[in-house]
């Protein structure tokens, strides 16, 4: 008997490492992608949803596609495009986007009514700010129960790369991370430090280049991410995630107490992972605390061979 897939929804704002993250899930015999909705990020979400559309011809996938909304919560969309570049995938010219993915119900809709029809729990793996979830559980609360956890990109242990204290994810929208976070779900997270680590070197990147069409895709992407350097090692934080499902043995985790901070005149955002019990917190997280560096680079390269092909 096979083994029975996983079923995920991905929360996405493509972004050089989002889109390596998808090629990654989308290709996976272990998973069973029900729905990517695109949420605003790296850049807004009309860029973004346009951005997986994209990416879906590329990859010669069918996968349901939601728009989700346009900013955070309470706040006003602060984007990363000095990362990514000013269409969040380098400016790379990709082939037309596949429309007809598109469903016409908002991404909270099609997340509630997937949710609603599955036999069996689903998982939500979130790899840009957490609005499109946060929304879904202050609207449908009873959907909590057929989410089986959230394995998120967010965070960190110590210092942001979107505020001093503050990780991208949540810092875009802090009240959304706080809304998930707080769910009573469990939650898994690979954080800024992890990404920092998991580095894909120059010769991993040459080898992805061999790697068909989408390779070469990944190597001209990989020369113009600004998420570290193409000659020291990349930060591909986002491919984390689904490495936490596919391959967690690559990582060490630690549960403790988590707080997210909303307040805070210049720590908005920031994610406080507790080590010593100081906080008068019942929400947990698994958070990686080390990544084997050599088998994240080993098992990366293995997921994105498939391409080798095409």
């Amino acid at each position: 008997m096979s083994e029975q897939k996983i079923p995920v929804i991905i929360d996405t704002d493509p972004g050089i490492d989002d889109a390596a993250a998808l090629a990654i899930a989308l290709n996976s015999q272990k998973l069973d992608v029900k729905l990517i909705s695109a949420a605003a990020g790296n850049v807004g979400v009309t860029r973004t949803l346009e951005n997986v559309l994209r990416l879906l011809t590329l990859f010669d996938k069918k996968v349901l596609v939601a728009k989700g909304a346009q900013s955070p919560i309470l706040r006003n969309l602060e984007t990363a495009a000095n990362v990514h570049g000013k269409n969040g995938l380098g400016n790379y010219k990709l082939p037309a986007p596949n429309f007809s993915l598109l469903v016409k119900e908002s991404a909270v809709a099609k997340i509630h009514q997937i949710l609603t029809e599955s036999q069996e729990k689903v998982t939500l793996i979130g790899i840009a700010p957490l609005t499109n979830y946060a929304l879904l559980l202050k609207t449908y609360p009873s959907d909590i129960s057929k989410i089986k956890e959230f394995i998120l990109m967010g965070g960190a242990w110590g210092r942001g790369n979107f505020n001093v204290l503050t990780e991208f994810n949540f810092g875009v929208d802090p009240e959304a991370a706080k809304i998930v976070i707080e769910s009573g779900l469990p939650v898994k997270i690979a954080p800024l430090e992890a990404g920092r680590t998991a580095l894909i070197k120059p010769e991993v990147s040459n080898q992805i280049k061999q790697f068909g069409r989408v390779g070469r895709m990944f190597f001209d992407l990989f020369k113009t991410y600004r998420g570290g350097s193409f000659a020291t090692g990349l930060k591909i934080y986002d491919a984390l995630a689904i490495g936490i499902l596919l391959a967690p043995e690559i990582f060490k985790f630690r549960t403790v107490k988590v707080k997210i901070e909303t307040s805070g005149t210049y720590t908005a955002g920031a994610s406080l992972f507790d080590l010593k019990g100081y906080l008068p917190s019942t929400s947990t997280a698994q958070v990686i605390e080390r990544v084997d560096e050599k088998s994240f680079s080993r098992w990366f390269l293995n997921e994105l061979k498939y391409w080798e092909n095409t």
